[in-house]
């Protein structure tokens, strides 16, 4: 009888048993991954961390140009996620790690890994903001970038007067004043250079120098931008003949170099000469009152044609204008009687004035003398009285 051959089934015996256990591994590996998947699964849309101190949420500020390794360390520091490995795990299979923008980012508590990689994708940044406003002096923008908690260091001089460009300036947390204060000054160089580029020939002004400085000075008479172009054209005008400009911020300029006075201007510092009393020198003082901005800036280099010389406050914010000193009384006259409705005053009664004071044309001090005008040989020669300046 034909036997089997001798040891042919242990092959098939041994072959069986390597299949029985690579089909066990890989059930064992299937279940491992699935294992794997869930937690992960899990883990990226499970909540995160809880903000530090009992916040709603975290502040985290990333650099620009910092990559997927630095950003989950980052985050990790600042307790927002609980693994690097995975993070960039879920930016790498998400393919967010491509797409991660540097910014400052309020991460909410206990947000999920999922919902943290979708806001660095997305670079919903908070965004923080200075503001300079139009006319404030450069004492008072270091004021306000000293007041500003997310800038750091100091600013070592106060910038000269008239250099800042008034805007609104983007910054970040951790900038340095100094930089926000470079900032403003090229912004200024750029738009004076093109606005000075886009002069018209009518302006009074030699240098882009005495632009800024005529510009703060219309810029501090009327906070109506409407009246910019107007007021200009009445201090050119003013100019051109020789006449004091008169003007009462350039007083209080000398007296406080860019804070507010909070009270009327006395009769003695209205005497008192300095380099930016207008009411004593000829022609401009000899440095801006504040910075301007664009229009104050656009409206003394281009004035449209007037002849108007006089400007006096006509009770609803804005100012009475007139070419010659009669219709201009007739200006200070209404306002006085404005003046008198509001202190409840019958009609032709005194106008409240404050003794000593000449707090601005309302309130002008009886007593005070009038003031001379410089004229050009030949010119027509005008006499303001000190009781209604040109503004």
């Amino acid at each position: 009888m034909a036997g089997r051959p001798r040891g042919a089934g242990a092959p098939k015996r041994q072959r069986s048993g390597r299949a029985t256990a690579l089909l066990a591994a890989s059930a064992t590996f299937s279940l491992f991954l699935i294992a794997a998947i869930v937690a992960s699964w899990s883990v990226f849309y499970a909540p995160g961390p809880a903000a530090r101190g009992g916040e709603d949420h975290t502040i985290v500020t990333l650099p620009s140009g910092a990559g997927v390794n630095a950003i989950a360390a980052n985050l990790k520091a600042a307790g927002v996620i609980r693994s690097t490995d995975m993070f960039k795990a879920a930016a790498t299979l998400t393919g967010a790690d491509r797409k991660l923008r540097a910014g400052e980012y309020e991460v909410p508590s206990r947000a999920s890994l999922r919902s943290v990689l979708a806001l660095l994708v997305d670079g919903k940044v908070v965004r923080h903001y200075v503001t300079l406003p139009e006319g404030w002096s450069s004492a008072q923008a270091v004021d306000i970038l000293m007041r500003e908690p997310l800038l750091t260091g100091e600013i070592p001089d106060t910038p000269e007067e008239g250099s800042l460009w008034p805007d609104t300036y983007e910054i970040a947390r951790g900038d340095t004043r100094a930089s926000v204060v470079a900032r403003m000054t090229r912004a200024q160089a750029d738009n004076l250079a093109r606005l000075w580029a886009a002069r018209s020939p009518r302006t009074v002004v030699k240098s882009p120098e005495e632009a800024v400085i005529l510009a703060s000075i219309v810029e501090k008479e009327t906070a109506v931008a409407a009246e910019r172009p107007r007021v200009a054209a009445v201090f050119s005008n003013r100019l051109r003949l020789g006449m004091r400009l008169e003007s009462d911020p350039t007083i209080v300029y000398g007296i406080t170099r860019g804070r507010p006075l909070g009270r009327g201007i006395r009769r003695s510092e209205l005497d008192r000469p300095t380099e930016w009393n207008t009411y004593q020198i000829a022609g401009l003082p000899p440095t801006p009152i504040a910075n301007p901005g664009h229009e104050a800036l656009a409206a003394v280099l281009n004035p449209p044609a007037s002849d108007e010389l006089f400007f006096v406050a006509d009770g609803s914010g804005g100012h009475a204008f007139a070419r010659t000193y009669d219709e201009h009384l007739a200006n200070v006259a209404r306002w006085r009687e404005i003046e008198r409705r509001k202190a409840g005053l019958p009609p032709g009664a005194p106008s409240p004035a404050v003794p000593g004071t000449v707090p601005g044309v309302p309130n002008a001090d009886p007593d005070a003398a009038p003031a001379g005008v410089v004229v050009p040989p030949g010119a027509q020669v005008i006499r303001v009285p000190q009781q209604a300046p040109a503004r």
